[in-house]
């Protein structure tokens, strides 16, 4: 079964050949070709259980690759799963009207920052205006469905209740009594004042001379956006472990992808309309490469963030002081800290795809890489 690193292998030099590609996507397809081949360091590592040594590949780090991130996934899992307060919690999606990606293919990162900065201060503003509490939410954008298409959209994880205006009280509501209306005019009201604001400075310059920014704003201002406000399945924990999977990676895994044969890729995807139904998409493999890399995102762009009470600087005393006044003063669950278990061949068994094993391509590298020899050693990632 191949993989993304295949297809980029297989696909990347024509690709680079016949469209403009910025200088964060080309990162991007050279670190995936790279990732866990011969291309990379090796190291020498023991095996947990039986102790042998053996060696293994280096990977690219990249946090577009489908192959890296897992210890840092689950490393931030695990310091929000700490962080969870007694109580509800409220996920709440904010998408963006389609008139909008023509913003966020020429301009990127102008355009995701004034999206994520919406969001997070629509939940803040709502919060005060309806229910006269500071409310704090953890953000995350993606930019992805899932056949790979355009669809930007933001997940924010709100836990039900926020201080006073003194601090000296805990205000918790329901679920229901965050509205939903008015989260949605005040993340149009947020975005469209914040693109403006770009495009006054200058800094939606590389837009076509065809596309109006005042034209697109007019357009969709006199609609209603859509907005989704609900509690998550299985509580906070599972909402985590959910957004978890995409915080280091974008758009597609590889155990998703079907084949690579003759030019084409199959992968699966869901459809959400029709009753989460699986099904295969098949495409060029050019346009393959071409809706992944629309999704790697700017060099340096954080896609998580957090607002309000629940904010970087002082999060830590914010929900010190949260826990005293809930009720639950107690020291918040610990968890023994992550360690992933490293196995040699013999001992993880043969399932390359499950296990991560190293394999050599079947298609050629076409990127001019300077190559080193395989090591001798059996070879485990």
């Amino acid at each position: 079964m191949a993989d993304l690193g295949d297809i980029v292998r297989g696909e990347g030099a024509r690709y680079l050949q016949t469209r403009f590609v910025p200088s964060h996507q080309r990162k991007a397809l050279r670190d995936i070709a790279r990732c866990r081949t011969e291309a990379m360091e090796s190291v020498t590592a023991k095996c947990d259980k039986c102790g042998a040594p053996y060696r293994l590949f280096c990977s690219c780090r990249n946090r577009s690759c489908p192959l890296c991130q897992s210890e840092a996934r689950q490393k931030w899992l695990e310091a929000r799963l700490e962080e969870i307060l007694p109580g509800e919690y409220l996920q709440v999606v904010f998408n963006t009207p389609k008139e909008l990606d023509v913003l966020a293919q020429y301009c990127p990162e102008e355009f995701y920052d004034a999206v994520m900065r919406a969001a997070g201060q629509a939940v803040i503003d709502v919060g005060w205006s309806e229910l006269h509490a500071r409310l704090g939410c953890h953000a995350h954008l993606q930019t992805w469905g899932q056949s790979m298409a355009f669809h930007i959209h933001v997940h924010c994880v709100v836990p039900c209740g926020g201080f006073s205006e003194d601090g000296s009280q805990w205000i918790a509501f329901s679920p229901d009594d965050l509205p939903r209306k008015a989260l949605s005019s005040r993340f149009r009201a947020l975005l469209c004042k914040g693109v403006r604001a770009a495009a006054r400075k200058g800094k939606l310059d590389r837009l076509p001379a065809t596309v109006s920014v005042e034209k697109i704003l007019a357009k969709i201002m006199i609609r209603e956006w859509r907005v989704y406000a609900k509690p998550p399945f299985g509580g906070a924990e599972k909402l985590y472990e959910y957004l978890s999977r995409y915080v280091y990676r974008v758009a597609i895994t590889n155990e998703r992808i079907e084949s690579y044969e003759d030019g084409r890729v199959t992968f699966w995807w869901r459809d959400y309309r029709h009753g989460n139904e699986e099904k295969l998409c098949a495409l060029e493999a050019q346009e393959f490469l071409r809706r992944y890399l629309t999704h790697v995102p700017p060099r340096a762009f954080v896609r998580i963030r957090s607002y309000g009470f629940l904010g970087n600087r002082n999060r830590k005393r914010n929900l010190e002081h949260a826990r005293q006044l809930i009720g639950e003063a107690g020291a918040p669950r610990t968890r023994a800290p992550y360690k992933p278990l490293r196995l040699c061949p013999a001992c993880a068994g043969r399932d390359e795809r499950t296990l991560h094993f190293v394999s050599c391509p079947d298609v050629v590298p076409q990127f001019d890489l300077p190559l080193r020899p395989p090591p001798i050693d059996p070879i485990a990632a």
